[in-house]
């Protein structure tokens, strides 16, 4: 398996994506050659959150001119990340008809990216 930290690449952080955090939506800079599994499962690791869907996008790198010369800046890849903001524990059948209830607390929000740096 990837290092989760190789996945997620960097937070993405603008007008817009701080308007969608309120929904539980978060947006990533994330590895182009990464799933949309392996995103899932490297927020779950990093943030401590259940996340419910993941969005990506392939983004063309623009056009840029430095004078005469003329080039594209890198093509990357976007993701953006629905958490669940209401996490409840999961309750499921054992042996014998019992029930029992996972005691994994999930964080509702992100509060801070820390990667390391």
């Amino acid at each position: 398996m990837r290092n989760p930290y190789d996945i997620i690449i960097e937070p993405i952080i603008t007008e817009r994506s701080t308007m969608i955090t309120g929904d539980g939506k978060y947006t990533f800079k994330v590895d182009p050659k990464a799933t949309k599994t392996e995103i899932r499962k490297a927020c779950e690791q990093l943030f401590n959150v259940k996340v419910l869907k993941v969005n990506t996008r392939n983004v063309s790198g623009k056009m840029k001119r430095m004078g005469a010369t003329s080039g594209y800046t890198s093509s990357w890849k976007k993701a953006i990340v629905t958490i669940d903001t209401n996490p409840q524990a999961d309750t499921y059948l054992v042996e014998g008809g019992k029930t029992k209830q996972s005691d994994k607390k999930y964080k509702n929000t992100i509060e801070e990216f820390g990667f390391g740096l």
